[in-house]
């Protein structure tokens, strides 16, 4: 991106998954912040937990869309049933996506 590109002339919206525990959890702050800046640009995020929906979310981040829980499934396939196509995952565990737990 040259200097003359307005900052938010990006190539398309995207969607991000945010796994939570060993992730988010890792660095709140820091995650706040770039999730923040990246709303401001029109992106978007979820977070795909491999947690069951009554184990809920300590802290639900800020500018969150959703919260995908995925029961121990893998979270790739339970994530798209639940009619989310993600453009970027970010994951500590990133094997969890093909695979349960």
């Amino acid at each position: 991106m040259n200097s003359n590109t307005n900052s938010t002339n990006y190539e398309k919206k995207i969607l991000f998954a945010l796994d939570y525990d060993g992730t988010y959890t890792a660095d709140p702050e820091l995650w706040d912040i770039f999730i923040a800046s990246a709303v401001k640009r029109g992106h978007s995020f979820i977070v795909a937990t491999m947690r069951y929906p009554q184990e809920g979310l300590c802290i639900i981040p800020p500018g969150i869309e959703r919260v995908v829980y995925t029961g121990r499934k893998a979270k790739y396939e339970e994530v798209q049933r639940q009619g989310f196509n993600p453009n970027i995952w970010i994951d500590d565990m990133p094997h969890f996506l093909f695979n349960g737990g």
